[in-house]
């Protein structure tokens, strides 16, 4: 996958972002922004706390690349297709598994209601130290 601005992000660097993401201010400032860019520049400096050096323009490219594949891999299993995963599928689904996402194409749709089969199967792939 090409990566706008440069270098391909690590595992580390986007366990970093995801750590950041899940924070429940930045959740909510996300939810309602239109104009993010602020939100943004305040992740790329948590990320330097951690010393990742990355623009607020490649945190947010990072963060819509992440949610948008959330959310194929969440719809694929939604309706039956279990190979469809992603290697951060647990940690994303923590923080947008629970909230209606503003795009989400099924945004009517009862969240709660998973099916059973997709709890046990999701832990089985997510075993990557």
């Amino acid at each position: 996958v090409a990566n706008e601005g440069g270098k391909h992000w690590t595992v580390n660097e986007v366990r970093a972002l995801i750590h950041i993401w899940s924070d429940k201010n930045i959740q909510q400032q996300l939810e309602g922004a239109v104009r993010n860019k602020r939100i943004f520049e305040e992740v790329a400096a948590r990320l330097q706390k951690f010393g990742i050096d990355r623009d607020w323009k490649q945190c947010r490219t990072k963060y819509k690349n992440l949610k948008h594949e959330y959310k194929s891999v969440k719809s694929a299993q939604d309706s039956g297709n279990t190979s469809k995963s992603m290697k951060f599928f647990n940690e994303l689904d923590a923080i947008l598994g629970h909230c209606t996402i503003e795009q989400a194409s099924k945004s009517d749709n009862d969240e709660s209601e998973r099916p059973p089969e997709w709890t046990e199967a999701k832990s089985e792939k997510d075993s990557i130290g």
